[in-house]
């Protein structure tokens, strides 16, 4: 079992324990995603800790999603569970980059990309490419587009 995933049950473990039921519901909620996925497909494997970083990343992005929603839609108390419910499952994954570390290291896909001789608007699929890995799990591909967008555009 990967190390996430047993650290995720261990928790759910004590959530239970400390009767915390936004805590252990958000868990196993989490937890059967990540079930889902390993039997998705023809055979049934193991995730690794990259996958299983994804998969919460995936669930975290879902619950933002919806808290927004919620909120448009004047159901205020939804809306701050499902804030809750990413704020425990952020607590699992690695710190997202800031916005001046993401504007440098766009910036510096950018040169490369120009180095490269991609110009304009037209470059963002090579600026993407060169900055999706060096961000992966720090930062969200809409924060990460829009900060190409914009450095491309001045």
């Amino acid at each position: 079992m990967t190390t996430l995933k047993s650290k995720l049950k261990e928790d759910l473990n004590a959530a239970i324990k400390e009767r915390d039921e936004l805590r252990s519901s958000t868990l196993r909620l989490t937890l059967t995603a990540i079930t889902k996925e390993e039997v998705a497909g023809k055979t049934k494997r193991e995730l690794s800790d990259d996958e299983v970083q994804k998969v919460i990343t995936r669930e975290a992005k879902k619950r933002r999603e919806a808290a927004d929603a919620f909120a448009q839609g004047g159901r205020a108390e939804s809306a701050e569970r499902e804030k809750a419910e990413g704020e425990i499952l952020a607590t699992y994954l690695p710190k997202q980059l800031g916005d001046d570390e993401l504007e440098a290291l766009v910036a510096q896909a950018v040169a490369e990309a120009k180095a490269a001789g991609a110009e304009g608007p037209r470059a963002m699929g090579a600026v993407m490419k060169i900055v999706n890995p060096k961000v992966a799990g720090l930062a969200e591909g809409g924060r990460v587009a829009a900060a190409v967008k914009k450095s491309l555009a001045g």
